[in-house]
């Protein structure tokens, strides 16, 4: 991957399994990073120490909106790998609507800094979270078991707030955010980067035959969107859907 330009990109969820992959390749690849992290000592050493890298330590739903505003403003992009950990106090306890939360109040940051042109906003989300702008069918029992996940997970239902908060309020042609909620489907950890395929929406049911993306391809292809302006301009106001291939990436 070759980048067109130097960016900088705001993080929020740097230091959770698919966020530290990103801000690595966001930096080995020449951009500034600024994280906000609760925990900066979950960031590797190497990360920490980056000249390229700035450590804002607080929690995304605690910081104050003019703060917010200041750590937001002069970024290209604003990413979002938030999540909830897979435990039960990740899933059923506060904050029940982190994602979605975060997702609206980085927002509410950008369009109060508003910088003149448009920011990218990348969110990574889930392939269970259906793109309603298109006609993505499912099957009956795939709807029941969604609506179930809905009511009994919480984090399936902040997904798809969080993805819905970026296609409605701003929708495909906002001169403020433009954005992408990358689906991957079920994530996997792997040492390198390898070939994956991304579509406009699932081409298997994530209920009944999911897939497996593994989370450095999903920080990479982060990165292309972010860094890349092709990328952008052909996903942005889209959910691309990812899948891994298996073989070697060779611009890895």
């Amino acid at each position: 991957m070759q980048p067109q330009h130097t960016s900088t990109a705001l993080v929020v969820g740097a230091t959770g399994a698919t966020g530290r992959l990103l801000v690595d390749q966001l930096l080995s690849n020449g951009h500034h990073v600024r994280a906000i992290v609760r925990s900066p000592d979950r960031l590797p050493a190497e990360l920490r120490e980056h000249p390229n890298l700035t450590i804002i330590q607080a929690s995304v739903l605690d910081i104050s909106e003019a703060d917010m505003i200041e750590h937001v403003r002069a970024c290209d992009a604003v990413a979002s790998c938030l999540g909830h950990n897979l435990t039960f106090k990740g899933i059923f306890l506060p904050p029940r609507r982190l994602v979605s939360s975060a997702t609206r109040r980085l927002c509410d940051a950008i369009c109060a800094a508003d910088q003149g042109k448009p920011v990218r906003f990348v969110l990574m989300n889930s392939s269970g979270v259906r793109n309603c702008d298109l006609d993505e069918r499912i099957s009956l029992a795939e709807r029941i078991v969604i609506a179930l996940v809905r009511l009994l997970v919480p984090p399936h239902s902040d997904n798809e707030h969080a993805a819905d908060h970026l296609r409605t309020r701003f929708g495909q042609g906002s001169p403020v955010i433009e954005w992408a909620a990358v689906r991957p489907d079920g994530l996997t950890n792997e040492e390198a980067v390898t070939e994956y395929t991304v579509h406009p929406s699932p081409t298997r049911s994530a209920i009944f035959n999911a897939g497996k993306t593994s989370r450095i391809n999903v920080a990479h292809f982060m990165t292309t969107l972010i860094t890349d302006d092709d990328t952008w301009q052909h996903w942005k106001g889209r959910m691309p859907v990812m899948y891994n291939t298996g073989s070697p990436k060779q611009d890895a």
